[in-house]
């Protein structure tokens, strides 16, 4: 019963991991407890970021297709069956599988499920939201993305919450330019999620990605400000992704070391994309074609 009598999610059964073909390259912590310590620094040439924007672009067309298959009466599961074959078939590796132990090849984070949610057979509800999470791995470069789904109607307060979630990473992303510290984001994200009361947790960040998933660079999403100093150049390429809640920002984390909720249970939602600091401004790497 992937559900208690509080209607709070309790964890469902994961089946065996998904077979990707030996013809595809895995990243280099496959196989691995723990990655290979990151060296290079967050800025790409234009050689690069190329290669970036087309594991961006499998991504978010994986997404696409998770977003047409949710409904009610989807499983996780089959979400993730849903963006396992589109990441394959497009000739690429789902990062999540065999990160640090990671066992499916998306995060399919549920209601209150703030990040990390693992796929399993658990019945999408309408009223639910699930927040569906997809990085691809192409010719040694990482895209990573994720939205929130509404499952059929949901209330106008979580449908808000929903709304507004996109819009704080977008103002956060918009506020990212060469010669200002990356704590600028936060700030941006938590002043606008105040106006609203939302929680804006604090212990998940964004990061630098590319080259590594997680390259050691935090983008936090809340005012951190002095800490978090590192300044923004152009090249530069990082996640934004807030999670912002109806209640509390603390979390507590089920014992699979994975599942992060709110503590209080509350509704939570996220969004992200991995973005291109320009000398201009940004370009988003994880769109679709």
């Amino acid at each position: 019963m992937p559900f208690d009598a509080h209607d709070h999610l309790v964890p469902g059964t994961v089946t065996p991991e998904r077979q990707v073909p030996r013809s595809i390259t895995r990243p280099p912590y496959v196989g691995l407890q723990t990655p290979p310590p990151y060296a290079g620094d967050n800025t790409y040439s234009d050689a690069e970021v190329a290669r970036i924007r087309a594991a961006g672009r499998i991504a978010s067309g994986a997404l696409d297709a998770v977003g047409e298959a949710v409904r009610p009466g989807v499983t996780t599961e089959e979400l993730d069956r849903v963006a396992h074959e589109f990441v394959i078939a497009a000739g690429a590796y789902p990062s999540t599988l065999g990160y640090r132990g990671y066992p499916k090849s998306s995060c399919t984070s549920v209601n209150e499920v703030i990040c990390h949610g693992i796929p399993d057979d658990t019945v999408l509800r309408e009223g639910d939201i699930v927040n569906v999470d997809i990085t691809a791995y192409l010719d040694g470069m990482h895209g990573d993305t994720n939205r929130t789904f509404r499952v059929g109607r949901v209330s106008t307060e979580v449908d808000q919450l929903v709304e507004r979630t996109h819009e704080a990473m977008m103002r956060g992303i918009k506020a990212a330019r060469p010669g200002r510290q990356v704590n600028i984001i936060g700030r941006v994200i938590e002043t606008y999620a105040k106006r609203f009361g939302y929680g804006v947790v604090r212990d998940f960040t964004g990061h630098g990605v590319g080259a590594a998933f997680h390259t050691g660079l935090i983008i936090p999403h809340y005012d951190s400000a002095p800490r978090y100093d590192d300044v923004i150049s152009a090249g530069m390429v990082f996640t934004v992704e807030p999670m912002l809640t109806l209640g509390t920002h603390e979390w507590e984390m089920w014992d699979d070391d994975w599942t992060v909720t709110t503590r209080d249970k509350s509704i939570t939602a996220q969004f992200e994309h991995t973005v291109l600091i320009t000398e201009s401004g940004f370009e988003l790497l994880t769109v679709s074609e």
